[in-house]
């Protein structure tokens, strides 16, 4: 017995002792600080998400998270850098530290989630593959696409989601597959596809760059979907934790009436605790995250609620012309329901 116990014992140890090392807790936030600055890694360019203007400035609703997010650790929007990462490179550029966090049009996934060494953190958009084929083609669904050539963009979700359509309706296509969106938008553009494939939101980002919009049509269907979220590094819970609070506070600030022009009244009026607890009047989420006490109040004042970014990128007053739909507050049929911040 006394044999046999010890050899369960070894067993045990050497099993112990083989198990990979997580990353120390708090190593990503240690680094950023250190270094002060944010590195995110955004699109290489799509209209609504990330994309420079005029003056080479990056826009977007993903820029402006990581900008938000720069605020909320520094006080300062200006503190990060974008780095422009394909489909492809994304992941491995987060894994082998490249950058600190992804805010890249990213699907949540449970194969991206449980082997990449990533942890999916929160959504923060919703959206589904759709087709987009020139308005005179007669085509009112994808089913009559049967023998279309495809553009599609490698290394994304919607290579799959495409394959897995035509299979299963037993009709034949041919994919052309691309590194950027540019790229497949220009190939549409030149008759090289019939139809380009991929989230509608992009579809409809791309559409807005043609020579003439109005020659293309989005089909209406969807069949995916497609739960946009940040992505960082497996190991780190204060980084994931940190990043996941803070995407939230943006959507509970909009659900609770808090914009970027009211923000420090309502701070210095309001006399609902959750309000209160949300803006640093009362410090427990400040310090439970080790950030400013007035870390939500400073973000808001920079780059405004959830609604306010999703508004000034994409929304109906833009070139995109996006509706809100599923991306609008629960209270308003969407699916954005903000966790308890207490």
């Amino acid at each position: 017995m006394i044999k046999r116990a010890w050899a369960v014992a070894l067993a045990a140890a050497a099993t112990f002792f083989a198990m990979p090392e997580p990353a120390r807790a708090g190593a990503t936030l240690d680094a950023v600080k250190a270094r002060g600055q944010l590195v995110c890694g955004i699109h290489t360019g799509v209209a609504g998400f990330a994309l420079p203007d005029a003056r080479g400035t990056w826009r977007g609703l993903d820029t402006d998270l990581c900008r938000g997010l720069a605020v909320a650790l520094f006080g300062d929007a200006n503190k990060v850098r974008f780095q422009p990462l394909s489909s492809s490179t994304r992941f491995t550029a987060l894994g082998s530290g490249e950058v600190d966090v992804l805010f890249r049009t990213s699907t949540h996934t449970l194969m991206r989630d449980v082997t990449l060494g990533l942890r999916a953190v929160t959504p923060y958009f919703y959206d589904g593959h759709g087709f987009m084929v020139r308005a005179g083609a007669g085509i009112t669904k994808a089913s009559e696409m049967g023998g279309a050539t495809i553009c599609l963009i490698s290394g994304t979700t919607n290579e799959l989601v495409t394959a897995d359509y035509f299979r299963t309706q037993n009709l034949t296509f041919t994919p052309i597959l691309f590194e950027r969106t540019d790229q497949a938008t220009a190939a549409l553009q030149a008759g090289r596809c019939d139809s380009f494939g991929t989230d509608a939101s992009q579809l409809a980002a791309s559409r807005s760059s043609l020579q003439n919009p109005n020659e293309w049509t989005i089909l209406p269907e969807r069949f995916s979907k497609e739960p946009y979220g940040p992505y960082v590094r497996r190991g780190d819970e204060e980084w994931f934790d940190l990043v996941r609070w803070y995407v939230n506070a943006l959507m509970e600030a909009e659900e609770r009436g808090v914009t970027a022009a009211n923000v420090e009244q309502i701070r210095k009026d309001s006399t609902n605790p959750d309000t209160r607890r949300l803006l640093g009047v009362t410090p427990e989420i400040a310090q439970a995250l080790k950030l400013d006490p007035l870390w939500v109040v400073n973000v808001i004042k920079s780059v405004g609620n959830y609604g306010e970014i999703y508004e000034r990128n994409m929304g109906l007053k833009t070139p995109i012309g996006l509706a809100r739909g599923p991306n609008e507050l629960w209270t308003k049929g969407g699916l954005l329901y903000p966790l308890p911040m207490r």
